[in-house]
């Protein structure tokens, strides 16, 4: 039986206790946003640089889960995520054709760089010409390392190597490698064996164990790399914070936003290019 005399103690521990509790209540119940992105976004540091500014205006947390685009429309289409960050505008527009996603709009871009070892052994280094590169490549079964993962990188070079009608998946595990991995650690990979790349240019820019790799073709408009912004549809979700996602759609296709990934770069190199249009109803909003 408890006695008197140990009754302090026990409320003391009681309201510590509920002390607790409430604190992990309160946390929980701050206002927060998911936001499906691709690995690029968060590789090259942007969301770190420029997500801070729309947290402390808004007073909305925005928790990334940065992984392939493929991987990230997956996660959002489950209704794991209430803001869709991606680069594959074709597999976009087809996730709000199917009503997962309310409407996409251009938020930035930027282009993929085919980077290589020094050495060159496909001699290509120094062109613009991509599928000329890609070609000379294959034909000479020169190692090329792919993501090989659904990603928006992954998509861009199977549909190069579509135009070219060259069968990749035939030589898969000879001279073409997957890694099934992120771009960082395809780099990585690619970089060990001496094989040739396909990056964004902005990972490539902060990546840091270049080794004697270099870019070797840039500068060709099949290169372009556009990046898109979606809500995802609260009507298919009823979870979905569509009014906080709104709000962080805004901030990036508004000025602030806009300005902020501008002024993103690494070692003076501009990493992402804002092209949001300029009739977006967001900017009336800021």
């Amino acid at each position: 039986m408890l006695s008197l005399h140990h009754l302090p103690a026990v409320l003391l521990f009681a309201s510590m206790v509920a002390g607790l509790s409430l604190q992990k209540l309160n946390a929980n119940d701050s206002p927060y946003i998911v936001v499906q992105s691709t690995t690029s976004t968060q590789n090259s540091g942007l969301l770190d640089a420029i997500v801070p500014a729309f947290e402390n205006q808004s007073g909305i947390a925005v928790r990334v889960v940065a992984v392939g685009t493929g991987q990230a429309i997956r996660n959002a289409t489950r209704g794991d995520g209430d803001v869709l960050l991606v680069h594959s505008k074709e597999a976009e527009e087809q996730f709000v054709a199917d009503k997962w996603g309310v409407e996409r709009f251009d938020v930035m871009y930027n282009d993929f760089i085919l980077v290589g070892p020094e050495h060159d052994p496909a001699g290509i280094a120094g062109t613009n010409d991509i599928t000329a590169a890609l070609h000379s490549i294959a034909t000479q079964d020169i190692l090329f390392a792919s993501r090989g993962d659904d990603s928006g990188t992954h998509k861009a070079e199977l549909k190069l190597w579509d135009e070219m009608g060259i069968d990749v998946n035939a030589s898969s595990g000879d001279w073409y490698r997957e890694t099934g991995s992120g771009m960082g650690a395809t780099l990585n990979v690619g970089i060990g064996m001496g094989a040739y790349i396909l990056t964004d240019r902005a990972t490539w820019i902060a990546f840091g164990n270049k080794n004697k790799h270099q870019i070797a073709v840039q500068n060709d408009e099949r290169l372009f790399n556009q990046y898109g912004v979606i809500l995802v549809n609260p009507e298919r979700h009823p979870n979905v914070k569509a009014t906080f996602g709104q709000q962080f759609i805004d901030w990036l296709l508004g000025t602030q936003g806009q300005e902020a990934i501008a002024a993103f770069s690494i070692n003076g190199q501009q990493l992402f290019f804002p092209n949001a249009s300029s009739t977006s109803s967001a900017d009336t909003a800021q």
